[in-house]
């Protein structure tokens, strides 16, 4: 049958043929408007990076780079999230390939940042023992990715619980609570399990420290840790009792006890009743003696492995299981053993135990002879260094006091030299070595040590580099030595009248050591400067480990302050990362701590140009340590010193004023305007002076019924030059911004003329000049204004001023005699002046 010819068929309609030649087009024009978009991005991004053909390439690479910054926009995150991300995330993470499984953890951070309900739904669809399992992993990068994650989930379900968080996609969480006892279960199941990899167990730690106890004591509260304890309190302990890779144990690190002994710590220290205290001291006890009691040998040598554990972290809970019955007399009679292993748990737990002057004088009458043996005998390195230790602990528990020594003359200083002799080893290893700088550490108590030890160079850089290595446990006894050696623990000099009293009651009075007079500490803090002490403390306040303890915190910033007393030191310190080390230390740690890191900002700040110490945005983040020393409990000096650093602030620019307005800095700096101390007074007045550019500060002081312009015009007549000069700039700039203020001068004193008249007449030229601009403010506010100045013997000076040297002030009286001429108040001389 033939086809009908072309011409035989109907023809279609013109608007038919366009509208099907138009659908091809539309087709085509939806096709790349998707293949622009971001989830088609997201598509393709996920098969390159699943496509076992890219492997290794170039291009597996960017597309893994890309999806980490596109999931850190939160609409990038929710486009990953709503397009199946997370299942496609986890077919990355079970490829084992460590670049993809990095990339995969990166990009579930972004996606569980700040957002429960993606949280939770992350949790659900990876699994939470999943999630946690990746810890383990021998990958060390992968393994900090994991714990990262986790601490960006445990932050976002903490912010549920705290405010019945809601997603923002409008999904209610009921019980957020429950997500997080489920995730804390599964890293105490972490601890002990075989098989995790030391640094996983080591970041499974570092989370329960970050995340149980709680941030504030003021939290009522502490049920998580409770928790804790009861589920969890006996795996801690069995990582705290884990010798290094010794076969048949847990996989730890040389970290891993001191993480545990700071969990330990942390979660002692949140308890709030003795009922809780005794509850985890029976659990400590119990635990102790399954280990000490019917385990043989290798059974008590756990028990004092745990014990040394709860000595180096909560010590109370430490002290009362060294009284467990037998456990002291292990001690002793395995420092004689002939097993290096056993040897190094007792001698470590020995050197532990004396901690406290009591038990200190103890192992003096009973221990001393034996670890000397040790220390002379043992053919072991690791073993005589301990031995060192413990007869440098012993040595130094008479403290700083001169008059009591625990040995011989000169011995302190055999200790100290061998230490220092072990430190310089190159040859030794970084975990035996520190117990060189802890044997430093006791020893530092000795004025004559610190000498010998600040003399000697090369110990110091060994010292400095130590601090720098992988070894974190090092970190306190470094501080410790510095302290010592700069003398910044705390000290009041003793009362005459008391020390007589007890001489007479022959009670024993501390003496101070020669050789820690001034003289002698300004002196060591100048070689710590010169062998780079700053740069390594620097290093110190970066590291990011559980072994930074609040503690810690706070002995690096009473060095920091030590070393900027000396105005001519503090350009050394900022040029080494001072000021910007300092920073983290002003923001967290203990009071003391945070109270001395903010002292030493508001020194930095006063001498040195605050825009070169902190340079961009980091020069906002020192306004609230400031501002933090402005309260009440800190001393008169820390007041001084923190007004003075606020002005200097103040008069760089209009942000930073802001800062300190937003900060509530004003309130406190106005109360220091009325202190009884000259010197702070003063200081209070010329910040007030600064923050007089800012328009709210200006409205204040505006405002009725306040005495604030009428303390600014009678501080102008003081005869203090310098509060003076102060309060006469405050009014000089309030009067040049707000002209309404020149008519209130007058209400606020009927001294005001005398005040003004003084200051023109002031022999000071800046006193001259900030007297001539009110006045010139004030004629220029308002002819009756002008008309009483001229009534007055303002008139005469002023016409004398006109005339005298060129300069600011000649020029504002000239301009306040031209403005009354206007006026028609005054006639122009005949020779036109």
């Amino acid at each position: 049958m033939a086809l009908p010819s072309a011409s035989a068929l109907p023809a279609l309609p013109k608007r038919e043929v366009a509208q099907r030649r138009k659908q091809p087009q539309e087709v085509g024009n939806k096709l790349v408007r998707y293949m622009s978009s971001t989830d088609a991005k997201v598509e393709q991004m996920f098969q390159i990076l699943l496509d076992p053909q890219e492997k290794g390439t170039e291009k597996k690479q960017k597309a893994s780079q890309n999806l980490v910054v596109l999931a850190r926009e939160d609409a990038g995150a929710e486009k990953i999230f709503r397009s199946n991300g997370v299942q496609l995330l986890q077919r990355l993470l079970d490829t084992g390939e460590p670049d993809l499984m990095l990339a995969a953890l990166r990009t579930l951070v972004g996606i569980c940042s700040e957002h429960q309900s993606r949280t939770v739904a992350t949790l659900s669809v990876l699994g939470t023992r999943r999630v946690v399992s990746i810890l383990g992993v021998e990958n060390q990068a992968v393994s900090l990715a994991a714990c990262h994650l986790l601490q960006v989930m445990f932050d976002a379900l903490k912010e549920g619980v705290k405010k019945g968080f809601r997603g923002k996609e409008g999904a209610i969480i009921v019980d957020p609570a429950r997500e997080l006892k489920v995730l804390i279960s599964n890293l105490l199941e972490l601890l002990t399990e075989v098989g995790v990899s030391g640094q996983g167990r080591d970041n499974a730690l570092t989370l329960l420290i970050k995340v149980v106890p709680r941030k504030s004591p003021k939290d009522p509260n502490n049920s998580l840790t409770l928790w804790v304890i009861d589920q969890g309190l006996k795996k801690i302990l069995e990582v705290g009792g884990s010798v290094q890779d010794p076969p048949g144990e847990l996989t730890v690190t040389a970290n891993s006890r001191m993480s545990a002994s700071i969990l330990l710590s942390k979660l002692f220290d949140d308890l709030r009743c003795d009922a809780e205290r005794e509850n985890f001291h029976r659990l400590c006890e119990n635990y102790i003696k399954s280990w000490f009691e019917g385990q043989g040998l290798a059974g008590k040598l756990r028990a004092i492995q745990t014990v040394s554990c709860l000595l180096q972290g909560p010590c109370d809970a430490g002290n009362r299981a060294l009284e467990l019955n037998g456990v002291m007399e292990s001690v002793i009679a395995l420092c004689a053993s002939e097993q290096e292993e056993e040897q190094l748990v007792a001698v470590e737990a020995l050197i532990h135990a004396a901690g406290k002057a009591k038990r200190a004088s103890f192992i003096t009458a009973n221990g001393v002879s034996l670890l000397k043996d040790l220390y002379k005998r043992s053919e072991k390195d690791r073993i005589r260094i301990r031995a060192l230790v413990g007869l440098c602990k012993l040595g130094s528990a008479g403290g700083t006091d001169f008059s009591m020594k625990q040995f011989a003359e000169g011995s302190t200083l055999k200790l100290a030299k061998q230490c220092r002799k072990w430190l310089c080893n190159d040859q030794m290893d970084a975990g035996t070595r520190r117990w060189a700088v802890e044997g430093l550490a006791y020893l530092t108590f000795d004025a004559d040590v610190k000498e010998e030890f600040v003399e000697d160079e090369a110990a110091l850089k060994a010292l400095f580099q130590l601090s720098k290595s992988e070894e974190r446990s090092v970190l306190f006894a470094v501080a410790s030595a510095l302290v010592n050696c700069t003398n910044s623990y705390d000290y009041e000099e003793p009362d005459p009248k008391m020390v007589e009293l007890a001489k007479y009651a022959k009670q024993h009075v501390p003496e101070q050591h020669p050789k820690d007079k001034p003289s002698f500490v300004r002196a060591r803090v100048k070689k710590l400067l010169a062998a780079g002490v700053v740069s390594a403390m620097t290093c110190m306040v970066k590291t990011e480990s559980p072994v930074l303890t609040s503690s810690c915190r706070e002995l690096l910033s009473r060095v920091f302050l030590a070393l900027v007393e000396e105005v001519e030191d503090r350009g050394t310190v900022v040029a080494q990362g001072g000021g910007k080390a300092l920073i983290p230390l002003a923001l967290e740690g203990t009071d003391v701590g945070q109270t001395k890191a903010a002292q030493a900002l508001a020194k930095l700040t006063i001498t040195s140009n605050p825009e070169m110490t902190f340079p961009g945005e980091r020069i906002y983040e020192v306004v609230r340590p400031l501002v933090s020393l402005l309260h009440l409990n800190c001393s008169g000096l820390q007041n001084f010193e923190a007004l003075m650093a606020l002005t200097n602030l103040a008069g760089i620019s209009e942000r930073l004023r802001q800062k300190i307005l937003k900060e509530k800095a004003v309130p406190m700096i106005e109360g220091y305007m009325f202190e009884e101390h000259e010197m702070i007074r003063r200081a209070a007045t010329e910040c007030m002076c600064n923050l007089a550019m800012s328009k709210e500060v200006q409205d204040l002081f505006e405002a009725t019924g306040n005495d604030r312009l009428k303390l600014l015009v009678l501080y102008s007549g003081e005869d203090d030059e310098l509060l003076r000069r102060a309060a006469a700039g405050g009014l000089a700039m309030l009067t040049s911004m707000r002209p309404s203020l020149c008519s209130r001068i007058p209400q606020v004193t009927t001294h005001w003329l005398e005040i003004l008249q003084a200051l023109l007449l002031s022999p000071n030229q800046e006193l001259q000049h900030r007297g001539a601009v009110v006045v010139l403010n004030m004629v220029e506010a308002s002819r009756e204004m002008a008309s009483t100045l001229m009534e007055s013997e303002v008139l005469e000076i002023l016409s004398v001023l006109a005339k005298g040297k060129e300069g600011p002030v000649a020029r504002a009286a000239a301009a306040s005699l031209g403005k009354a001429v206007e006026y028609g108040l005054i006639k122009p001389s005949q020779d036109g002046e």
